[in-house]
């Protein structure tokens, strides 16, 4: 049985959903498609914290299906921009996780993850599967994967 590790950039995958589809992901339904006949090694939600309730209830599913939630406080900056970024903090988790794992799924449409994805299927031999948005992922993500799922019809809730 392949083990796996889940790695979910929730902002980018929230976002990019709702741009493209005007539609949520499907946590549920992502669950499955990348679980089964596979032992999870570890599964990972990045998130932000802004202390909303209905917020914290979305991060509660996610533990209830089985992921691990990692929350960062959401930052509103003087000029009227945010902040909430994961990518250090995916990036060193997949590095020590992907060394345990046969597959990694990482659920981001983020370039700024290529480098990652090419240095665990070089370096330690680790299938990279990356679910994105078609048109809002980053092509070098895509081909530096060793497979990429478009989220499209199942993995999105209906309206």
């Amino acid at each position: 049985m392949q083990k796996v590790t889940i790695l979910v950039d929730v902002q980018n995958i929230y976002y990019t959903t709702r741009q493209a589809f005007g539609r949520s992901f499907d946590y549920n339904e992502f669950w499955r498609s990348t679980t089964t006949d596979r032992e999870v090694v570890k599964a990972i939600a990045y998130a932000s914290d802004r202390g909303d309730p209905k917020q914290q209830q979305f991060q509660n599913i996610l533990r209830a299906i089985g992921f691990e939630v990692k929350l960062k406080p959401y930052i509103q900056r003087v000029d009227g921009s945010s902040k909430c970024d994961w990518d250090v903090g995916i990036t060193i988790d997949a590095m020590e996780l992907g060394r345990e794992s046969d597959v990694l799924v990482l659920a981001s449409g983020d370039g700024d993850f290529d480098l990652l994805a090419k240095k665990l299927v070089g370096d330690f031999g680790t299938q990279v599967e990356v679910y994105g948005v078609d048109g809002l992922t980053a092509a070098s993500l895509i081909n530096a994967s060793s497979c990429y799922v478009p989220i499209a019809g199942d993995l999105l809730l209906s309206k």
